[in-house]
């Protein structure tokens, strides 16, 4: 999340692929270590307080509530001082997976349902994948980074500049394309907070190798996060 210098305190709480019924009866298990996580049925959430040093002051605290083989539900409260449009924290949950190269990938199927107690904030819930031509390449970045936002608050922006409008999976969505270093980013933004969801993700991967030259022959689908978390920036993946 970004904050700025004034109290930002919320809750993003999101409950994947119909966690709802599970979540009624979760015994949460609380995690606010830097780097404190939890591994479930395949799932995992992390904490990740990876910029917290650029805060004056906070504290950032997440929580696993229930998984299943199909989904999670899990939550993150926070509250930064100072540091305007610096990255907090990168709260996430991941979901277990054999690497593949993207063009091999016949469908991603995914749904997810959100809220924020607090919509002043600066954050984004959004999905996060990364993909690279090496199959052993790092997991927390490649050659290319793709997002889908499904909600921004308080003016945060992608990275890069905003290109064109796009309509994939029946919904329009602000394409955003950039680079963070080497890895070329591309981010479909949502015009209003999606809280309800229901899409393919390989729909996003469809258009970039038509229309932007993703190479999805030669790029193999390395990390696939749900609902990454920053500090300014909430962002989901699955």
């Amino acid at each position: 999340m970004f904050d700025s210098a004034l109290s930002r305190c919320s809750t993003l709480l999101l409950l994947a692929l119909a966690a709802l019924a599970a979540l009624a009866n979760a015994d949460p298990k609380n995690m606010c270590g830097d780097q404190e996580g939890y591994s479930q049925s395949g799932y995992r959430v992390q904490n990740n307080l990876w910029g917290k040093g650029s805060a004056t002051s906070g504290s950032q605290c997440s929580a696993f509530n229930s998984a299943s083989g199909s989904s999670v539900a899990w939550s993150t409260t926070w509250e930064w001082y100072g540091g305007q449009d610096n990255v907090k924290s990168y709260a996430y949950s991941s979901r277990d997976f054999t690497k593949i190269l993207v063009s091999q990938i016949s469908s991603i199927p995914t749904a997810a349902v959100w809220s924020v107690s607090n919509s002043n904030i600066r954050a984004n819930v959004a999905y996060d994948l990364f993909t690279a031509k090496d199959i052993n390449h790092a997991t927390s970045s490649g050659d290319y980074e793709l997002m889908v936002w499904l909600g921004r608050y308080g003016g945060v922006n992608p990275i890069g500049s905003f290109k064109s409008n796009v309509n994939v999976g029946g919904r329009s969505w602000a394409l955003w394309v950039g680079y963070n270093g080497s890895m070329k980013v591309f981010s479909f933004v949502a015009p209003s907070p999606v809280t309800n969801f229901s899409g393919n993700v390989k729909d996003f991967y469809n258009y970039l190798t038509l229309s932007e030259g993703f190479p999805a022959s030669s790029q193999n689908l390395i990390s696939k996060l749900m609902m990454l978390l920053r500090d300014g920036l909430v962002w989901m993946l699955s």
